[in-house]
Order: C-alpha cells, then structure tokens, then sequence
C-alpha cells in the first residue's frame, strides 16, 4: 500500500467553497491535496511545497489565475509544474488567453468527474 506522501500533490486554487469541495471529493481519494483560496495564496503554497500539478481558477479577487500562471511559468523553480485552468467561462478567447500564459489544459466547470482525472492523469503522464 502506498503511503499517503507517496501520492501525487495536486494543488486547488479557487476562491468558491462548492467548487472546491466539488473537486476535494473528486481527487481525494486518488492524490494528496493542497487547497488556498487566491492566487496570492497558491504562490505562497509553491513557494514551500511543490505540487505535481496545479488546477487553476482564472477569476478570483486580486490575483486572478492568468497572472498566477504567468508568475509560475516565469520561475525557474515553478515553470514545469503543469497547470490546467478551470473557470465557468469557456470562451475561444479565455482558452487561448490560458495557453498563451504557459495552462496546459482548460476545464470549464460544471466539473465532470471522469474527464477531470483523464485529464490531470495525461498531463502528469506527459510531464513525468
């Protein structure tokens, strides 16, 4: 049985409680979790511990996800985590903006739970 550290960490970024806890209940069985509530507090995480992946609100107060990732992918120490957007806009521009800034993938929320770990499985796969 593998020990609980010896699970993937996946960081949770979003500032609305529903979705977190849609996702907790999604991952937790599966990946060991970090969970902030702003992208201030996502960079505050990343600076201590580095997560496998990062699923990524893009609309919060303050910092919003583009410039979080902006922050990551601009860090030597932070620029190969994967990071997926999750938002409940799906717009081309949204999408594009989201690669442009270094997300490797996009989910639009309602979440589906099948499709978010296929998702995060091909991306951790793909950086391993």
């Amino acid at each position: 049985m593998n020990k609980p550290e010896d699970k993937t960490l996946i960081l949770l970024v979003d500032d609305n409680p529903t979705n977190l806890d849609i996702l907790i209940e999604i991952l937790q069985e599966d990946y060991r979790l970090g969970v902030v509530k702003s992208g201030e507090k996502a960079l505050e995480f990343v600076s201590r511990t580095r997560p496998d992946l990062i699923l990524l609100d893009i609309f919060m107060p303050g910092m919003n996800g583009f410039d979080v990732c902006r922050a990551l992918k601009s860090s030597d120490a932070t620029r190969s985590i994967p990071v997926i957007f999750i938002s409940a806009t799906d717009t081309p521009e949204d999408i594009a903006r989201g690669a442009e800034v270094g997300g490797v993938d996009f989910l639009p929320k309602p979440f589906l739970a099948e499709e978010i770990k296929e998702r995060i499985e091909k991306h951790l796969t793909a950086k391993g």
